[in-house]
């Protein structure tokens, strides 16, 4: 595991991570399940006052404690894209669970830098988990309920639990690579979205893969995979990138990368 960078201001960075989490918690729940009204944004996902108050209070929180950071939110794009370091914020991931009142929606806040994941954080207002990964440190994992942030063992693919949020994710180019993936592994299940990814790093999932994935969508996710024991690549087994294909993979078990990309990406050879 990685280590994070010389000189990172770690404990201020966990502080303002979590105040920001705190802060959005507070911002999102008393909307669930009131009957919010959603707008169509130009890709056709919903967007909520929800999401955008949640943004500003997140984007308030960070610039405030830490002024030399840029940030990158889904709802109001980029701001201060001269640092090295960047907050990547995703206010509510997975507005449709949000607005049809499930509790698999999570904020989710990382902070990027050179463009990798050093920390990410998975917040679930509702159930009140949340999971806070930061680079070469264990993940940690914050619940009422039991559990502790540590992926489980599964080196044979086809006794493996798949999970993806929704099959209109999955865009014509990669429905071979997904389909063979799904005849191999022993089950696959529906929803999701990012409380999928807190779930493999409780050994509850042992593969997601998803497309049509922005950076937002997955930049915390990083740092609680990969500190739960886990490995989070494109679908070729290669690092995510802004600039990438918009594939994601994610696996308990590292050890599955090579099978599982090979069934995804035919003839590419993950690593």
């Amino acid at each position: 595991m990685s280590a994070l960078p010389a000189g990172f201001p770690r404990d201020a960075v966990l502080e303002a991570a979590i105040a920001a989490a705190d802060v959005a918690r507070s911002v999102v729940l008393p909307f669930f399940r009131r009957g919010v009204m959603a707008h169509d944004k130009a890709d056709a996902s919903p967007v909520t006052i929800a999401d955008r108050t949640a943004e500003r209070a997140i984007r308030a929180v960070v610039s405030e404690r830490l002024p030399g950071f840029g940030i990158m939110g889904e709802e109001f794009g980029l701001e201060g894209g001269e640092s090295p370091y960047r907050w990547v914020i995703d206010p509510i991931d997975g507005t449709r669970a949000f607005l049809t009142g499930r509790p698999t929606f999570g904020t989710l806040i990382a902070l990027l830098h050179d463009d990798v994941p050093v920390l990410g954080i998975i917040d679930q207002p509702v159930t009140g988990e949340r999971w806070i990964g930061l680079r070469g440190e264990a993940t940690r994992f914050l619940s009422t309920l039991p559990g502790a942030a540590r992926t489980r063992a599964c080196p044979d693919v086809g006794q493996a639990e798949l999970s993806c949020t929704a099959p209109e994710i999955l865009d014509a180019p990669h429905q071979p690579g997904f389909d063979a993936l799904a005849a191999a592994v022993r089950r696959t299940s529906w929803g999701g979205d990012c409380y999928a990814y807190g779930l493999l790093a409780l050994g509850q999932i042992d593969i997601i893969a998803e497309c049509t994935m922005k950076i937002w969508d997955w930049a915390a996710l990083v740092p609680v995979v990969e500190g739960a024991g886990g490995a989070m690549t494109d679908w070729a087994g290669q690092p995510l990138r802004a600039d990438g294909d918009g594939t994601v993979l994610a696996l308990g078990d590292a050890g599955l990368l090579p099978h599982v990309s090979g069934l995804l990406v035919p003839g590419v050879r993950a690593g």
